[in-house]
């Protein structure tokens, strides 16, 4: 029993270990994640930068954007950040992160870029190509779309995109707002004037009982 006890053990500790193993074959691509991105929206874009070389840290990610109205990167020790903006329309093309001197993604490590951008484009997904450059001077171009499902070696990071907002459910949802905000400074007039009059109420009642006891003592 001990002994097929333990080749159990082994048979279920090498099965994970294999599934551990692919999973970090598969979560080793460059990829950008912001959940609830929605067409024609603007959100925070996360791009998940690992380092898969064993002897080379990585120095310099450059991401290509959808002609970005507006783009604005989070300050990030040790890196410094460019967007490079169309001249004529003043769109928003790539942005790159280089790493300051003696700074890098070591190996088994990665970095997050993070990304303040928007309007989305109106389609259902979006891919964000991406060059990935390495202190050994390698360079990984993360461009390739996938066909019939298949992931390619070197899949471009994509980003899949909910519908736009129905323009009458957000005008619907601004005119319920100005109801309620109508309905708060009713409410709050309200108040003030029934705190007003019981105040004066008060003050009436205070003179009309200073007024007895004087007269009072008088008698």
């Amino acid at each position: 029993m001990k002994i097929r006890s333990s080749r159990t053990t082994l048979v279920v500790g090498a099965t994970a270990a294999l599934l551990v193993c692919g999973t970090g074959v598969a979560s080793a691509h460059v990829s950008v994640n912001a959940p609830g991105a929605a067409q024609g929206g603007y959100t925070v874009l996360t791009f998940r930068v690992p380092t898969e070389s064993d002897t080379a840290g990585t120095t310099k990610v450059e991401v290509a954007l959808p002609n970005l109205k507006s783009a604005r990167t989070e300050p990030l020790p040790g890196w410094t950040a460019q967007v490079v903006k169309d001249p004529a329309s003043g769109a928003a093309t790539s942005v790159t992160w280089t790493a300051d001197p003696g700074v890098s993604v070591g190996p088994g490590q990665f970095q997050q870029f993070l990304l303040s951008a928007g309007p989305l484009p109106a389609e259902e997904s979006v891919s964000f190509a991406t060059v990935q450059t390495y202190s050994d001077g390698k360079v990984v171009a993360w461009d390739q779309a996938s066909e019939n499902g298949a992931e390619p070696e070197h899949p471009a990071p994509t980003l899949t995109l909910t519908a736009a907002a129905d323009e009458g459910h957000a005008h619907g949802a601004t005119s319920t707002t100005e109801s309620e905000a109508t309905e708060v400074d009713a409410t709050d007039t309200t108040a003030r004037w029934l705190g007003g009059i019981g105040l004066a109420l008060g003050a009436l009642g205070a003179a009309l009982g200073i007024g007895a006891t004087v007269r009072g003592r008088r008698s």
